[in-house]
């Protein structure tokens, strides 16, 4: 099962476009996916107090959160589409890791830090107006080993649309081209 978390607030986005693109191709294919549509499901990315307060016991509160890890047991890839935003992922997303990859689901560290999923392929797509170079330091130095690898989302491919806004449209088009045959 391919799990997709969409971290883009308007669904008349370039985002959407590219989770469109995904879709139809595992629709054609009969690939069996779900959707983690995280503003769509209005997920709070802040910690209540009682939030914070199981935190560090593995003890999630929020529902959304529960469910959230459900669909991450049963998956075996995993696909996260975001656009970057002030150099980084939007708070959503961040507060997604915060949240849902809890002790004892995603990791321990009894016997040194150790991953508790075993998910097998990833891929991460971006969209940015400023050149993709400008955040490999971030998405491959920082996101994919520190919030993919250390918790067992593994082999992870990263696909970035730069000149989102000022490109033309057949570079976008290029680009869904690109995303459709590397998922």
């Amino acid at each position: 099962m391919v799990t997709i978390v969409f971290s883009h607030p308007w669904h008349g986005s370039f985002n959407k476009a590219i989770l469109d693109t995904i879709t139809a191709k595992f629709d054609k294919e009969n690939k069996a996916y779900q959707i983690i549509d995280l503003p769509k499901d209005n997920f709070n990315p802040s910690f209540s107090e009682a939030e914070l307060a199981g935190y560090s016991k593995g003890k999630a509160v929020d529902p959304l959160v529960t469910k959230y890890q459900e669909m991450m047991k049963n998956s075996d890839e995993m696909i996260f589409i975001y656009p970057i935003w002030w150099g980084t992922m939007p708070a959503i997303l961040k507060g997604f890791f915060d949240k849902v990859l809890l002790l004892d689901f995603a990791y321990n560290y009894t016997n040194g830090w150790t991953p508790l999923l075993s998910i097998g392929k990833s891929t991460v797509i971006t969209t940015s107006e400023s050149p993709g170079d400008n955040f490999k330091p971030f998405v491959q130095d920082y996101f994919i080993p520190n919030m993919l690898y250390s918790v067992g989302i593994n082999n992870a491919t990263w696909l970035n649309c730069e000149h989102i806004v000022s490109g033309s449209d057949e570079h976008r088009k290029n680009f869904l081209k690109k995303v459709e045959a590397a998922v």
